[in-house]
């Protein structure tokens, strides 16, 4: 769902459709993440190892939900528009991807600073020796968000809305 530039939104009318957008996005993040979780969960029971941490992978998503809604309030990646789209979604990706990793370790520092840890300590446990790990997480995390930024970049070019009306609409003939 796309903002229709062309005619002013109320406050109201502004707040519902960023409330509905964050619910989609946040919505996606938790069924990636999900599908990775219950991957990981797979591997660790085949290994006697119990593993369920599915509210955590909600908060998760929600905490990356916003911060990609605040990349796109700054408008992040937007001064390249004329580029060619897939240069455009790839650039935006590795943008929101230094977002998010960005954030993530203020997130980290912030709930270290709360739980009275110093904030080099905390870090360094999340990174330190898990570096194949980040990585590949980091990767993950790209190839999450080449999808939802392709499909808001096609909307873009499409026409506001027109894409999720293609996607929703029954084909006309076969």
């Amino acid at each position: 769902m796309a903002i229709n530039r062309s005619t002013p939104m109320t406050v109201a009318q502004r707040a519902k459709h960023e409330l509905w957008e964050f619910a989609l996005l946040s919505a996606y993040l938790y069924v990636c993440f999900g599908a990775l979780i219950l991957y990981k969960m797979a591997i660790l029971n085949g290994e006697g190892v119990g593993y369920l941490p599915f509210g955590l992978v909600a908060i998760k998503a929600l905490i990356l939900g916003k911060f990609v809604l605040l990349g796109q309030a700054v408008r992040l990646g937007d001064r390249h528009e004329r580029n060619r789209i897939v240069y455009l979604i790839a650039y935006k990706g590795l943008l929101y991807l230094a977002l998010l990793i960005v954030l993530s370790v203020v997130e980290e520092a912030v709930v270290a600073i709360i739980h009275g840890q110093k904030i080099a300590a905390s870090l360094a446990e999340h990174v330190g020796g898990k570096l194949p790990e980040t990585l590949a997480a980091s990767l993950i995390m790209l190839l999450i968000l080449i999808p939802y930024l392709a499909s808001k970049e096609l909307d873009v070019v499409l026409g506001e809305g027109r894409l999720w009306k293609m996607l929703f609409e029954r084909r006309a003939g076969a």
